[in-house]
């Protein structure tokens, strides 16, 4: 119970970052915040009606190479815009050019 109510809380700050903030790097650590406690809470829910540990092991480590694989990529395009544009605030990004 606890640590649903503690998954929800950082689900609920993830997607307040998201929804709020207009930098590009925020915007990104929110996602990762919301993945994570997604993850703690798919092994908690598993763990706690008697699933098996090897398995959720395993798909919870599939889930934060995902999680890796975007923090890289989103990474890799706010670098690229920066360079572009010398900005990191969505707001400012008019369109997309090559």
């Amino acid at each position: 119970m606890i640590v649903a109510v503690g998954c929800a809380a950082a689900f609920s700050l993830g997607l307040y970052a998201v929804l709020t903030r207009r930098d590009l790097i925020a915007i990104l650590a929110g996602a990762e915040l919301m993945l994570g406690a997604a993850n703690v809470h798919l092994v908690a829910l598993v763990l706690a009606n008697g699933g098996d540990a090897a398995r959720v092991s395993v798909f919870a480590l599939v889930i934060l190479v995902i999680a890796a694989a975007e923090a890289a990529v989103g990474m890799a395009i706010a670098v690229t815009a920066y360079r572009a544009t010398k900005r990191t605030y969505i707001d400012e990004f008019g369109e997309v050019s090559g």
